[in-house]
């Protein structure tokens, strides 16, 4: 051991390193969080920048080409009508994507909020909460979000709203499990003794405390926000013309697949290496927030 190691060891030793830290270094040596980190954050750019960096616009069709194989005009090919592939499915990513992650805000914003009273306030009132939770989930959630969609019409943000409203519910008992532990801890009761209301206790010093489980259950939520979208759109019931999504050009390339297997395999591959990149980096951030962990 060298002078400068020891150094270091004895720098690391005094000043600490938070819980957060820890986290990011486990995180790192995961190689294949690592990858499905940086395969998201590829896909999310390329979303951003598609209206710059698209290699057609989104309205342009050629009808005479009609659905032509990759080639070096189009690199994934066309469709049908003559429209370039790769650019519907980078039109496609914005949309699945962000009904990924603005379905998974809402279905956290509920959860998070309902598991948090619950558990803080416990006796009844939880009771109460929680066999609600327990009724909901019994209820046959496609059925209700195919409702929605009759009822109010087929459009972006009720799609959001509608499966955001349907994937709170294991946030909600996750979160009223770690509030549960966390409001006998010592900082719990001086808050209290301090007469902090419980609006701000719960906002302050429970759910900080209570982030690992619930960016762990973030991004194992997006995945399946994107295939019910995806479920959706394929039965006709999700995201419709002129706009597009992976699951809608997955629909269309399923009823063309042996005629024209370019037009599912593409954007098959597309939601598919997105969901691998999430679950990947889902179970990197639960190795990672794992306090034992980091005794090995």
């Amino acid at each position: 051991m060298t002078a400068e190691t020891t150094i270091t060891d004895i720098s690391m030793a005094e000043h600490g390193t938070s819980l957060w830290q820890d986290a990011w270094v486990r995180l790192c040596k995961n190689r294949m969080a690592l990858f499905g980190l940086a395969v998201l954050s590829l896909f999310v750019i390329v979303a951003l920048l598609t209206p710059w960096i698209a290699p057609y616009s989104y309205e342009t069709q050629d009808l005479q080409l009609g659905a032509a194989p990759p080639s070096a005009q189009h690199w994934l090919g066309t469709d049908i009508f003559g429209r370039d592939l790769l650019t519907q499915i980078m039109y496609g990513g914005r949309i699945s994507l962000a009904v990924g992650f603005v379905a998974t805000a809402v279905a956290l914003l509920i959860g998070v909020t309902w598991g948090a009273i619950a558990g803080y306030a416990g006796g009844r009132v939880d009771a109460v909460m929680m066999r609600l939770v327990d009724i909901l989930y019994a209820l046959p959630f496609m059925i209700f979000i195919v409702l929605l969609m009759v009822v109010f019409g087929r459009n972006l943000l009720l799609l959001f709203l509608a499966i955001g409203a349907v994937e709170w519910l294991t946030m909600a008992r996750i979160m009223r499990g770690q509030i549960q532990g966390l409001r006998q801890q010592e900082f719990v009761e001086a808050a209290v003794s301090l007469g902090l209301p419980p609006s701000t206790i719960i906002r302050r010093h429970l759910i900080p405390n209570a982030l690992g489980p619930i960016i762990v259950y973030t991004t194992l939520t997006i995945p399946n926000v994107m295939l019910l979208e995806a479920f959706l759109s394929f039965l006709g019931l999700g995201i419709q013309p002129p706009q597009t999504s992976w699951g809608l050009l997955i629909s269309y390339g399923a009823e063309t697949m042996e005629e024209f297997p370019w037009l599912l395999i593409f954007p098959g591959a597309a939601l598919t290496l997105t969901l691998f990149a999430l679950n990947f980096l889902g179970d990197g951030l639960r190795d990672a927030l794992d306090v034992r962990s980091s005794k090995d």
